[in-house]
């Protein structure tokens, strides 16, 4: 699949690499009783795989990022709870980190990065040093519905990079609660306080409030502010319906594919075509149910294009990989 892209050394040779994994929701919380790898988070086999390839593809460092609750302690500990094996992940490179960028943890301090044209909710991000002090960002996703953005895919997994501490529920009103328990839904998905006043408010307080206005494009601010340098989304069993077991109607599925892609916008647009659904769908068609599509408010900002004919899809094609995930879920 990486020789198809023109060789993962030539992305990573002598670099520092980050990768987003998708962990979504308390480990805990499972499906049917299933392993969590095989309905809603990032396959542990994927992580190994990968960071293996890296190494052998020249990567000079290879991190492993996601924002972990705080009461789980370390990155490593949210795996072990998760039933990764993290002996495998550090046998499987030199050189494997793992970062909770939920709060700062050892770090000194926040990076402010700027969303391009200043942004649709958030002038700009205050987000862990992790995603700036890397030369290459991966997100490893899961190819899934989304009960508020229709799908999550690269870049919706990417939404996870901001950290609870700024913009959780229970986020200081002052400075960032280090300790955050609380998921994000009040300052991103709703608006109904704002993060953290040592980082950069919302641009207009008097925009909507509903979360399938906000959220979409919180996501296409991120994937132009972080952008994401390779784009690798697992379809081989996944979770259809939803992102979680907390969604009604969750089902398992298992298309048996893997996307990847340079481009984030264009990898989740060749995705959300093997899903069986439009791409390029307005408000109100599936997935987009009850929301924008992210996918289109990417493309206007630069990220890429939506158009199936201007992307070149190599191995097999989308009518050979095509998969329907069925109706879009709804939010409740």
């Amino acid at each position: 699949m990486f020789d198809q892209l023109g060789g993962l050394g030539r992305i990573v040779n002598n670099k520092t690499v980050t990768i987003k994994v998708n962990l979504t929701g308390s480990p805990s919380t499972r499906f049917q009783g299933k392993p969590l790898g095989l309905t809603h988070y990032t396959h542990p086999n994927m992580a190994a795989a990968l960071a293996y390839l890296l190494e052998r593809s020249g990567a000079r460092r290879v991190r492993f990022v996601e924002s972990c609750s705080a009461t789980s302690g370390s990155m490593e500990n949210y795996l072990i709870q998760s039933d990764w094996n993290v002996k495998t992940l550090f046998g499987a490179a030199k050189n494997v980190e793992f970062v909770n960028t939920n709060g700062l943890g050892g770090a000194k301090h926040y990076t402010r990065f700027k969303v391009p044209g200043g942004g649709s909710i958030f002038p700009a991000f205050d987000l862990h040093p992790a995603y700036e002090e890397t030369d290459v960002f991966i997100s490893l996703a899961k190819l899934k519905n989304h009960a508020t953005c229709g799908v999550t895919l690269s870049m919706k997994n990417c939404f996870g990079i901001t950290p609870a501490s700024i913009y959780g529920d229970d986020a200081g009103e002052q400075e960032p609660n280090e300790h955050p328990t609380s998921s994000r839904s009040a300052v991103c998905h709703s608006g109904r306080r704002g993060p953290s006043k040592s980082s950069p408010q919302e641009n207009d307080p008097r925009s909507s409030r509903d979360p399938g206005y906000r959220m979409p494009r919180i996501v296409a601010d991120l994937a132009s502010t972080r952008p994401i340098d390779l784009a690798i989304i697992d379809g081989i069993e996944t979770v259809a319906g939803g992102e979680g077991p907390w969604i009604r109607g969750l089902r398992t599925v298992q298309p048996g594919v893997i996307l990847a892609g340079t481009n984030a916008t264009t990898t989740d647009v060749v995705s959300t075509a093997v899903m069986g659904y439009d791409p390029r769908a307005a408000k109100g068609t599936a997935p987009f149910v009850n929301c924008d599509n992210s996918l289109l408010l990417a493309e206007a900002r630069g990220v890429g294009t939506t158009d199936l004919k201007n992307i070149e899809v190599r191995g097999l094609s989308i009518r050979e990989a095509r998969f329907p995930f069925g109706v879009a879920p709804q939010r409740g």
